[in-house]
């Protein structure tokens, strides 16, 4: 037992990276109870599938905009600043959040300015985190299963906050959620505080940004295997992610439930993920070629049992499913980027993975409340994870091709 552990949080053993993982899991549940809350909130208050799709929107579509000129200053400044910058202001929105709750004022048009607010804060957060990844472990021996513990880290948040929140709303309502929330930022930035990074050297702080950003492209773009990754993430992105959206939906008019249930759906999908990272940190040799496709497809197929699924416990094994396969298959394609890139495009790289990501996603936030006003969730929710299938076996078909490129890269 005691080499399974060593294997699986081997990681762990880079001080830097130790504190980030306890400091951002802290608050990563209080982000799980916000979004939670804050998605319950607009469906409780409107009764409007349209208006979450919106309020998704709102939230995502920073980082399809500001992304890619995100990922040129991540290779320029220092990344432990930077998070420490975008983690503070994250934290003020939160508080904002929680007073205009707390004190009845708050309208859907706040929420969705402060979630605009959030996703261009984040647009420079997420690729800088993910990035700043390999300066914590100091080297690529231990990425894999440093990006596979990061993932497990957000996933055993989302196993807690929704729980939490499920139960908070229901006893006192919203608002302590987003006041929450802001309070655990304080763990996330006290840890970057207390790291001990080198500073990097980059001989670009006074280039110019465009420039720089159309070498990022044809880089990213030029190479088969980091092209093929990054559109069949933006294919997943927006046509299987829209689950999250319509969730309050199933919650409470499919499935019969409450907020509580909300909490329990999305704490499976948290349980499916964690088992899947903890199953990429279990591996050495990772196979990658093979098992983005397999995961992908695995996604796309329990969309599709989830949305036939009437009886609530199917539903919470089919989401178990949902968990895993997505988590698998997007940790798989951050490590496989993450191991083929040059160290001094990692921030332009990972800001396209951010964008086909994060960016693609209130894209098919709006897709997906369109389609459900008109043919339901479940219909919506089916022909996303047929869409995921599909994505999975052309990526299948094209593996040949990118296994051999991808050796001679990595």
């Amino acid at each position: 037992m005691s080499n399974l552990n060593t294997s699986i949080f081997r990681a762990l053993r880079y001080r830097n990276f130790r504190l980030f993982f306890f400091g951002q899991g802290v608050s990563l549940v209080g982000t799980w109870m916000q979004q939670i809350a804050m998605s319950w909130f607009v469906y409780r208050l409107t009764g409007s599938v349209l208006l979450l799709g919106i309020v998704g929107f709102s939230n995502q579509i920073p980082h399809f905009a500001l992304s890619p000129f995100a990922g040129v200053l991540t290779d320029r400044w220092d990344r432990r600043r930077i998070l420490i910058i975008t983690q503070t202001l994250s934290m003020a929105q939160a508080f904002i959040l929680a007073y205009l709750t707390l004190a009845g004022t708050v309208k859907v048009w706040h929420v969705i300015t402060l979630g605009i607010m959030l996703g261009c804060v984040n647009s420079l957060d997420t690729p800088t985190r993910q990035a700043f990844i390999i300066d914590m472990i100091e080297g690529k021996a231990a990425l894999g299963n440093a990006i596979a513990l990061n993932s497990l880290m957000f996933n055993l948040a989302r196993l807690i906050g929704p729980s939490i929140a499920g139960i908070l709303i229901a006893l006192v309502g919203e608002g302590i959620c987003f006041f929450i929330n802001g309070v655990t930022f304080l763990a996330v930035i006290a840890s970057l505080f207390a790291m001990r990074i080198a500073v990097r050297k980059t001989g670009r702080q006074n280039g110019h940004i465009l420039s720089e950003l159309k070498e990022g492209v044809r880089y990213t773009f030029g190479f088969a295997p980091i092209r093929m990754i990054i559109l069949l993430v933006g294919v997943i992105s927006v046509m299987g992610m829209s689950y999250v959206l319509l969730m309050p939906i199933f919650a409470k008019d499919i499935l019969a439930g409450g907020p509580h249930t909300l909490g329990f759906l999305m704490a499976s999908v948290g349980i499916g993920a964690c088992l899947g990272t903890l199953y990429l940190a279990s591996k050495k040799e990772f196979g990658l070629g093979r098992i983005i496709p397999i995961s992908s497809a695995l996604f796309g197929a329990g969309l599709i049992a989830f949305s036939l699924s009437r009886v609530l416990w199917l539903s919470f094994s089919f989401l178990l499913v949902i968990g895993f396969g997505f988590m698998v298959e997007m940790a798989s394609c951050n490590t496989a980027l993450q191991t083929i890139v040059d160290d001094d495009k990692r921030g332009r790289v990972m800001s396209f993975f951010t964008m086909a990501f994060l960016g693609m996603a209130p894209v098919g936030s709006l897709i997906a409340g369109a389609l459900a006003s008109r043919i339901g969730a479940p219909n919506t929710l089916m022909i996303g994870g047929v869409s995921c299938i599909a994505a999975s076996i052309a990526f299948w078909i094209r593996l040949p091709l990118l296994s051999s490129r991808w050796k001679g890269r990595s």
